[in-house]
């Protein structure tokens, strides 16, 4: 819940301080994919959780396979087409549950990025334009104001398909 700033004002010779409050009580974590197809409208899928401060036993602090799989399961049920998935390295993408996942179904084809090739990710780009709009400048006093303000902007992104073309133009890749 620290808030990302764009700018501050200080009087000359003096160094802009910005307090917040340290430690929060959850966890909010978002997980999203960009699709697209030529002559089609861009489209924007996510899942958000939110994760409590301390975890009853059993309960996961971020996603797992499982997740990844529902937000892909749910993608294609309202695409209703099959799907060639371009993912980053991060390691839940490549555990053996995804693997099994992936080899079973028929509609999900699989591409990795290179490592270290975050703009090569047209998500990275929603991240950023969700932090320079929604959240800049803002302070949230609560987890719930949080989501709140996390599932407006990501609804506003949604219906504005020019911005995740502007990601994925900016990723120098083609749909």
């Amino acid at each position: 819940m620290t808030p990302p700033s764009r700018g501050t004002w200080a009087p000359r010779a003096r160094t802009p301080t910005v307090q917040m409050r340290g430690w929060t009580r959850c966890r909010v974590t978002l997980a999203g994919m960009c699709c697209y197809k030529p002559g089609a409208r861009s489209r924007l899928f996510y899942k958000l959780h939110v994760h409590s401060r301390r975890p009853a036993k059993g309960e996961r602090r971020s996603y797992d396979w499982r997740d990844f799989r529902w937000l892909l399961v749910y993608a294609h049920g309202r695409l209703g087409a099959p799907i060639i998935l371009i993912w980053d390295n991060l390691n839940t993408h490549r555990t053996k549950g995804m693997r099994d996942f992936i080899e079973a179904t028929d509609w999900l084809t699989v591409y990795h990025l290179p490592a270290y090739t975050p703009e090569l990710n047209p998500v990275e780009g929603i991240w950023s334009a969700l932090r320079r709009t929604a959240h800049a400048n803002t302070a949230f006093t609560t987890p719930e104001d949080l989501v709140r303000s996390l599932r407006t902007g990501l609804k506003k992104i949604q219906y504005r398909s020019h911005i995740i073309d502007g990601c994925l133009a900016a990723t120098g890749l083609r749909p």
